[in-house]
């Protein structure tokens, strides 16, 4: 699982890498053509959005994936491998599990009210860049459950 998991955050993070560098090349594009040119397309901008909102929700499930999301340490490192930390690591475990899954079904009903609507500059419907709420919730579902097999694997003692 461990290999799998490895594999799905190499392919978030290029997929974020050449999502943010499109993104600024539009931008950049957008910029000389305003300037110089006095005119700007449309979907430059609509796109650049668009991939920003794509790029934020990717790396929130690539951060999840690392365990790099921000969090207060203080509680944590102090019960350490104690059942305390253990018992607070389940509960933190089960908080995230009902923001992804929160996440989830709401980012899922977004995407299902969005469908009527179209981007004006794309012409695209708004449903397919909504998407990405549920489908960055499952990703971090997954995660979430790497992370619950490493819980209770410390709890019934064995080595992750």
């Amino acid at each position: 699982m461990d290999r799998i998991l490895g594999k799905l955050r190499t392919f978030l993070y290029w997929i974020s890498v050449i999502s943010m560098t499109l993104m600024l090349a539009l931008i950049f594009f957008q910029v000389v053509n305003r300037y110089f040119f006095g005119h700007t397309f449309e979907w430059s901008e609509e796109l650049a959005r668009f991939l920003f909102v794509w790029v934020v929700f990717l790396g929130s499930a690539l951060i999840m994936g690392e365990s790099g999301h921000l969090a207060v340490q203080i509680l944590p490192t102090k019960l350490k491998d104690t059942k305390a930390g253990t018992a607070l690591k389940v509960i933190i475990n089960l908080c995230s599990y009902a923001f992804t899954l929160l996440l989830l079904i709401q980012g899922s009903k977004m995407t299902s009210v969005m469908t009527f609507q179209t981007a004006p500059g794309l012409g695209i419907s708004m449903s397919v860049v909504y998407s990405i709420i549920p489908v960055s919730a499952l990703l971090m579902m997954l995660y979430l459950f790497k992370d619950t097999i490493d819980i209770f694997k410390e709890i019934t003692g064995r080595k992750s």
